[in-house]
This record gives C-alpha cells, structure tokens and sequence, in this order.
C-alpha cells in the first residue's frame, strides 16, 4: 500500500498537533460566542478553524508554503460564503455581522495552526476574545451617550431572550412594561434562537430616550420566570 510506503511519524505528528491547536482555540472563540447565545456557537468555531488548519496542512505537505498561501486565499474567500450565511436583516436593523467577523477570526487562527505557526494562533485567539468581551462595556457605553438628535436619528430596541413557553406572556408584558413608562412601541418581531429559547425584539416609537429609565425596565423584566437575558440598544443612522 502506498500510505504504508510514504507514511511519517514526525509529519503525523505535526498535523495532529496543529489541528489539535486548532481545535482548542476554536473551542475558546466558540465557548464564548455559545454563552452569548449567537448563531454560530461553539461547534461551528471549532469546525471552521480546524478545516481551514486541515486544508493549511495538507497544502503544506504537498506544494511547502507556496501551496499554503494559495489554499489560505481559498479559505479567506470561502470564509467570506460562510459568514453571510448568519447574517440577518431585520427591517432596518442589521444582525450576525458580529459573529461571521469571529468566524473569520476563527478561519485566520485554524490557517496559523496549519502553518505551524502555533504562537501566532494563540496571539489572534486571545485578540479575537479581548474583541468579543473586553471591548463590549465601552460598545455600550457608546451606545448609551447622549446623541446629537439634530445630526442623527437613533432607533431604540429591546431585547429580552426567553424560554418559548414564556415567549407570549413576555411579550405581553414587554409592551405593557415600556407603554407604562411612555416608551410606546412601534412593532415587536419574536425570532427563534434554537435551544428551547426566542428572542423578542421591541422596536420603539421614536422619541426622547432616557437611559436611567430602560435601565429601569431591564432591571424589572430580568426578574420574571423564563427570562435568560434583557437588553436594549439604540442604532443611528447619519
């Protein structure tokens, strides 16, 4: 049999511990994209950046770094097919651009794993997550300033992730709790998240915001039965 002929222990080895490397770091970008309940988790991080390591590999095995760089333009792209995928356009409000930028992220950390460039793998790992964590506070403190209202025109929404045999009692109460505090709503959308749970979208009439006052809501909402997760967020159009 030829494999028995052209089979290396040293080459086996360096494969596995390149997807290997590929696998654990995915597994951390995905970890955290699952606790946030986004459309591509943790198996889809952790399948992306091992196949892009696979395809890295075996490209260096037969052509060096020469095939490398051209299979590495090859995942870029298809990466690229794979992220619109969970992108969402919801009436004027755009979702998941967020997570295909991770999933391109988890592309670029399987390509370094498969080009034996385990530091760099690391390295990118760790900017991926300080991107996905460490910068959310200032994204919402951001969206949370005051706004020019003459120089733009802001959309406010809430969320609230809940369990499906509370979703219609949630959004129920969701209207009633936000037209008591004179936030009348606009429309209300229930996406399903998968997992037993959905997210319902409240879009609000446009008006004066105060922010002490959602808080308020979020605090109020956050403490009834099927209730995972309340947010709310504004989006400006300039």
């Amino acid at each position: 049999m030829r494999f028995l002929a052209t089979f290396q222990t040293y080459d086996f080895l360096d494969t596995l511990l390149s997807l290997a490397t590929a696998f654990i770091l995915g597994t951390l970008i995905g970890a955290e994209r699952q606790y946030r309940q986004r459309t591509a988790g943790l198996r889809t991080n952790v399948l992306v950046a091992v196949g892009a390591a696979a395809f890295v590999d075996l490209a260096m095995h037969l052509a060096a770094a020469d095939g490398a760089v051209r299979v590495i333009a090859y995942v870029v792209s298809g990466i690229g097919f794979l992220g619109a995928g969970v992108i969402m356009k919801e009436g004027t409000n755009v979702r998941g651009l967020n997570t295909a930028a991770t999933l391109w992220g988890s592309a670029a950390v399987g390509s370094c794993a498969g080009a034996d460039m385990l530091a760099q793998a690391v390295a990118l790992t760790v900017f991926v997550l300080a991107g996905n964590t460490l910068l959310r506070p200032l994204v919402n403190a951001i969206n949370r300033a005051p706004l020019d209202e003459k120089s733009s025109e802001a959309t406010y929404y809430f969320r609230l992730t809940v369990a499906d045999d509370a979703s219609a009692e949630m959004r129920e109460q969701l209207v009633e709790r936000l037209e008591a505090a004179h936030y009348p709503v606009a429309e209300v959308e229930v996406v399903d998240l998968g997992d037993d749970l959905q997210e319902i979208v409240a879009t609000l009439v446009s008006t004066a915001i105060n922010p002490g006052e959602l808080d308020v809501v979020v605090a109020d909402l956050q403490r009834k039965p099927g209730v995972s997760h309340v947010t709310w967020e504004v989006s400006t159009k300039d």
